[in-house]
């Protein structure tokens, strides 16, 4: 049987991490469960669900947010700090699963299992989120862009434990749109996510950052359609460059929720309707 360590504060929990690399860290285990029948018992978990330091939101200097690795979908959506500064990123969480999987499922962990169709990550990379890992040697700042390496890969030391999400303030203007494409209205697996955040200055487009999930093997940035449109005016010839960007950099692939073809036509959609809205 596997063991089951339950440490009661962070400091503990970073001694265990640092005792037993190989065992799995574990918050709401929404994830880890889904795939447990296919992976096999680990040697052992480390369970951090409610530990006080992971579970909090706090304020950042200039209005940002710092909002603790095990803080749930559930506790996102009740406070009004991120309804009200990062409404991305509350559409996003008010996606996740039923109230059952939101009750349990952590951001953290959603981050630390780096599925490309993971709902909250494009919000986390289209405002920008800077991840904190630590161990006991001390903590790393990344920003969440350079900390996803590839197909279910982060960048996270065999040591270090994900423990806060750090997201910036937005400009007072910008514009936050979320848009989750499933094969139902409710709790459905996305074919294709997209989160956009912008912002004007003197009717053209001064900042923009589009993230889309299951597009590629992680999260991605549109980045060549965004450049098609900063200085832009957002309208129909710039919404036509943009699109024309993106087929350009975007791979998307065939699996058993869709096809390349739809994903790059629902992206280029997507993104279209996003330049229109500004």
């Amino acid at each position: 049987m596997s063991e089951f360590i339950s440490p009661r504060n962070l400091a503990s929990s970073l001694e265990a991490r640092a005792k037993h690399p190989e065992y799995v860290p574990i918050a709401g285990g929404t994830d880890h469960m889904v795939a447990s029948k296919d992976r096999g018992a680990p040697a052992g978990m480390i369970n951090l669900f409610g530990l006080s330091e992971l579970s909090e939101v706090s304020e950042l200097e200039g209005g940002g947010l710092r909002i603790g690795a095990c803080v749930t979908y559930a506790r996102v959506l009740d406070d009004e700090r991120v309804a009200s500064r990062f409404p991305v990123l509350s559409s996003a969480c008010r996606e996740v699963g039923a109230s059952q999987i939101q009750a349990r499922g952590t951001l953290g962990g959603n981050i630390a299992t780096s599925s490309p169709v993971g709902d909250s990550l494009p919000a986390l990379l289209a405002l920008g989120a800077t991840i904190c890992v630590a161990s006991v040697d001390g903590e790393r700042r990344i920003p969440y862009e350079e900390f996803l390496l590839g197909y279910r890969k982060v960048d996270l030391a065999g040591n270090e434990l994900i423990v806060a999400i750090e997201v910036p303030v937005q400009h007072k203007g910008a514009v936050q749109t979320w848009r989750k494409v499933g094969t139902r209205r409710a709790q459905s697996i996305s074919k294709l996510t997209m989160a956009a955040v912008a912002h004007l200055d003197d009717g053209k487009i001064a900042g923009i950052r589009i993230a889309l999930g299951a597009v590629a093997d992680r999260t991605v940035r549109a980045k060549a359609a965004e450049a098609a449109l900063l200085g832009q005016s957002p309208n129909d010839e710039s919404a036509t460059r943009a699109i024309k960007a993106l087929a350009g950099e975007i791979v998307p692939i065939d699996d058993v929720r869709s096809n390349a073809d739809y994903r790059l036509g629902v992206a280029q959609n997507l993104v279209r309707r996003f330049v229109l809205s500004l």
